[in-house]
């Protein structure tokens, strides 16, 4: 019975799938333009961040949709498909739950954001305008 519960599951996300990632492609924001020194200088802070994500995750896409409207360039590593990524995300975060934003502090540290609403609220309180 499990056996066919995972191939029940596998065939409707094989389905959704594309369904899913070309409505993401098709209704992408545009982002927001800033005074160039102001983008540069968010983008080399952004360099701190990366989003672990699977490119089909509704949360995924809602986290990545937030960084595209606010013309943030943070590094998006794909959990599902690369093992080193899965793994670091495991050994380093705690869990595999995505969407996970890894924050590296300017000390050194890492703070890790993992539900997709807190990912939101950071990045707007910190980046909008």
């Amino acid at each position: 019975m499990k056996l066919l519960f995972r191939y029940f599951f596998k065939t409707i996300r094989i389905i959704l799938e594309p369904i899913i990632l070309l409505w993401d492609m098709l209704t992408t924001p545009k982002g927001i333009e800033r005074p160039e020194q102001e983008q540069q200088k968010i983008d080399q802070e952004t360099q701190k961040y990366a989003l672990y994500q699977y490119r089909s995750c509704p949360f995924c896409i809602k986290v990545r949709r937030t960084m595209k409207r606010l013309s943030l360039k943070i590094d998006t590593l794909d959990a599902q498909k690369n093992e080193q990524h899965r793994q670091e995300l495991i050994q380093q975060g705690g869990k595999t739950q995505v969407p996970c934003l890894r924050i590296t502090e300017t000390d050194g540290t890492t703070k890790w954001l993992y539900e997709s609403d807190q990912i939101i609220r950071f990045l707007q309180e910190k980046y909008a305008v």
